[in-house]
């Protein structure tokens, strides 16, 4: 597995509406490419997720302007 890109996102838990930071990380593997996301949130555990994308899916993540980060929270 090869990491492809990292990055840290000033975030607001939605339900807390504390400041948070959430981190996603793109690797590659011989299927294809995981996204890793993971949001701290200092009163609550940590969430983390791993989502299988498509190539498309990941050039589309890897070109987000910088106010689109975090969309594949949703």
């Amino acid at each position: 597995m090869e990491l492809i890109c990292l990055r840290t996102i000033p975030a607001i838990d939605t339900e807390s509406l504390l400041p948070c930071e959430a981190k996603e990380a793109l690797f590659r593997d011989p299927h294809g490419f995981l996204l890793y996301l993971s949001k701290e949130v200092s009163s609550a555990p940590t969430e983390e997720r791993l989502v299988r994308l498509a190539t498309r899916e990941a050039l589309v993540w890897l070109n987000e302007a910088p106010h689109d980060q975090g969309s594949f929270w949703g």
